[in-house]
């Protein structure tokens, strides 16, 4: 696991250097110096965790960045004025995720009868904490802080649930999506606890195509008020799970980045990640 973390970060250092110089275009050699690698050992890395070489990643960073000042003033939808050029297979999220709703004693009594099973897993962004009921996934989080603080706030939004450190089935198959053969793993199902306007913005992020991007307004436009941008962006900010509930592929309608609850750089990797795997 630490293995895997430390990865990560190198990986995660190394998408930093290359959207802060990309007009540049840095070479191998001064992006695997930033990582204190040899471009052999650098290559061969960035290549297994994105499934592309760091120069065809460097074209994906650059294109990405023309396509959103070409058409930063066009009127046409924002999903038309971020395509990046990459072939895409469209993939939805909610082919294979379906979505639960709390019951509202659920909600109101803090999880009471709940037994929810945790554990802090490996992915490729770092370590991360997933949890479930008995029906599906109700928390999955990118560690940014030390685990035990994690643990400890995923209980504070459970404060009458019963905790069970242990793996099980419902984990295994949601942390597949990571994998090569993700395609292949049996419908997922999420276990969520939050307001009729959140659940219904969550499900909306959900018909965001792997390898794509959308933006606040047109979530906004989605659920059928326009006027709706920073609420949102606020239900957006409350997303309990990490990368299944894709909150990263939304971004700001200028082409900005945005905010992320697990970190910029962990939200630029992810949006390269995918867009890797579409190439």
């Amino acid at each position: 696991m630490e293995q895997m973390d430390l990865n990560y970060q190198r990986i995660a250092t190394a998408i930093r250097y290359v959207s802060d110089n990309f007009k540049r275009q840095p070479s191998l050699e001064e992006i695997a110096d930033q990582v204190h690698l040899s471009p052999t050992h650098f290559q061969r890395l960035f290549t297994d965790w994105a499934g592309v070489t760091p120069k065809q990643f460097l074209q994906f960073v650059s294109t990405q960045h023309a396509k959103t000042i070409l058409n930063r003033d066009r009127s046409t939808l924002f999903e038309t004025a971020m395509e990046t050029g990459l072939s895409s297979t469209s993939r939805l999220h909610d082919l294979f995720i379906k979505m639960e709703g709390m019951t509202p004693a659920e909600y109101k009594n803090g999880g009471r009868h709940l037994s929810i099973t945790y554990r802090i897993a490996i992915s490729p962004f770092g370590n991360i904490l997933i949890a479930t009921t008995k029906k599906g996934i109700c928390h999955m989080a990118f560690l940014e802080e030390d685990a035990e603080k994690a643990i400890s706030h995923l209980k504070s939004q459970f404060p009458e649930a019963r905790f069970i450190e242990g793996e099980n089935e419902l984990q295994n198959n949601a942390l597949r999506i990571f994998q090569q053969d993700w395609r292949e793993a049996p419908e997922i199902k999420l276990h969520l606890k939050g307001t009729a306007f959140q659940l219904h913005v969550w499900q909306c992020l959900l018909k965001i195509p792997f390898g794509s991007l959308s933006s606040y307004g047109t979530i906004a436009q989605q659920i059928g008020n326009p006027s709706a941008s920073r609420a949102v962006g606020t239900a957006i900010g409350k997303n309990p799970i990490a990368f299944l509930i894709p909150c990263h592929r939304v971004i700001q309608s200028a082409g900005e980045l945005g905010g992320y609850m697990w970190g910029k750089t962990r939200k630029k990797a992810i949006i390269g990640w995918e867009a890797a795997k579409e190439l």
